[in-house]
């Protein structure tokens, strides 16, 4: 028995229908023939869903056509963003590290009092150690007294000895003054009133001399001019001393200040007065300060004097020209506590140039540290300050003076001195 598939079954998309077997034993009218069953074959859906089913294959092209186009936009966009955010970048560092007035060839400086006696002697007491800190007048150390406190003994005795022979020549002179010509004649008071004068000359020398030898005297106890530390202390109890050589150093706490050496390229950036930061090596917080003064001049090798007075200029010419350093003080305003101040440390200088942020928008600000460094890699940028460092000439420069005796002391009256020496005519005189 013949297995045949049944007719109302349609076959699977893309098979072949089958057809039904005619046998060869059925009669030519065909009784015995299956009934035909009329069927739906085409492909057209219900009424309900054909609009629909009509659109999709229309409305795809053109879906996938925009899906295609808004990923290639998306990844131009993304390609245009990148190269702006890399030309952004790009102007940031130039203009930092080439435009930007910043220097790390930055030294803390300050100024040393070289102590050096003033006399010569024996150093017998010896009252500080390295690196302590001693305030202005306390003593170093001291020098043996006993030579000059004998100059000062030997210089008061002189003294009364000068004071006494001026009171006495000086009262002989005015005797003879008094006298008529009969008791005495011009030349005799001439000679007394020479006397009293030359006598008035050793007195005042004698009072002059013991002033300096008390002086010296006080110079023995050598002491600090300036408030500090003592750095690098060799000296010791039982060195000698000598007059005008210096034996002890002392750094001035109240004189640091910070050398930036910039490159000349960016010195048009550079004015007196602007804001200043110095970063130290290993020290997370800045240094701020401000522009004091700018060296206005550096060592030129070409304008050494060569033999026969003319100048020597060096034949050698190299394609790449270094730009030159320029000095630039910086006064130190604030110092972090955790900071020391060394001199001799590095410390990278940045100018800050004044702005002014608070009116500015973000147009100019965006313009000012993107747009005009990229105009002055090109030679368009900012012309620079006027007046830059005429704040120099205006400033008196400060004057650091220590006291001292501008006139040497007042010489006492001899009658002070040696009193009672001529009491009268009447009255003998007394030792004093």
């Amino acid at each position: 028995m013949e297995a045949t598939l049944p007719r109302d079954v349609t076959p699977l998309h893309g098979e072949p229908r089958a057809e039904a077997p005619v046998d060869a034993a059925d009669p030519v009218d065909g009784s015995n023939a299956p009934q035909t069953v009329a069927r739906d074959t085409s492909d057209r859906a219900p009424d309900s869903i054909r609009p629909s089913a009509w659109a999709t294959p229309a409305t795809r092209p053109l879906r996938q056509a925009v899906g295609r186009f808004m990923r290639g936009a998306g990844r131009h966009l993304a390609t245009v963003g990148i190269a702006l955010v890399a030309i952004l970048i790009a102007a940031s560092t130039w203009q930092h590290y080439v435009t930007a007035p910043w220097t790390r060839n930055g030294t803390v400086r300050v100024q040393v009092a070289n102590v050096a006696p003033q006399v010569a002697g024996k150093i017998v007491e010896l009252r500080v150690a390295d690196n302590q800190f001693v305030h202005k007048g306390d003593v170093l150390y001291v020098i043996d007294p006993f030579d000059f406190e004998v100059a000062v003994r030997v210089g008061k005795a002189l003294v009364d000895q000068r004071a006494a022979d001026l009171v006495v020549k000086q009262a002989e002179f005015d005797r003879r003054q008094h006298l008529s010509d009969l008791a005495t004649t011009p030349e005799e008071q001439q000679i007394y009133a020479g006397n009293a004068a030359q006598a008035k000359a050793a007195y005042e020398a004698a009072a002059h001399q013991l002033a300096q030898a008390e002086l010296n005297l006080k110079r023995t106890s050598v002491v600090s001019p300036v408030d500090g530390y003592v750095t690098n202390l060799l000296l010791r109890a039982g060195d000698y001393a000598v007059t005008g050589v210096s034996n002890v150093s002392v750094i001035d706490s109240n004189s640091f200040w910070i050398d930036g050496y910039f490159e000349e390229t960016k010195m048009a950036r550079v004015c007196i007065g602007d804001r200043a930061e110095a970063q130290l090596i290993g020290y997370p917080k800045p240094i701020l300060g401000h522009v004091k003064t700018v060296t206005r001049g550096v060592s030129v090798s070409n304008a050494a004097v060569g033999t026969q007075g003319l100048p020597n200029v060096d034949p050698i010419y190299t394609w790449v020209r270094l730009a030159q350093r320029v000095p630039v003080r910086l006064a130190i305003d604030t110092v972090p506590p955790d900071v020391p101040l060394v001199s001799g440390m590095t410390a990278t200088v940045t100018i800050r140039q004044p702005s002014a942020s608070e009116g500015q928008t973000w147009l100019d600000r965006f313009r000012a540290n993107f747009v005009d460094p990229v105009s002055d890699l090109f030679g368009a940028g900012r012309p620079p300050r006027p007046d830059c460092l005429q704040a120099t000439s205006q400033q008196r420069p400060e004057v650091d003076v220590l006291p001292y005796a501008r006139e040497p002391a007042a010489v006492p009256p001899a009658e002070k001195i040696a009193p009672g020496l001529t009491p009268g005519i009447d009255a003998s005189p007394r030792l004093p």
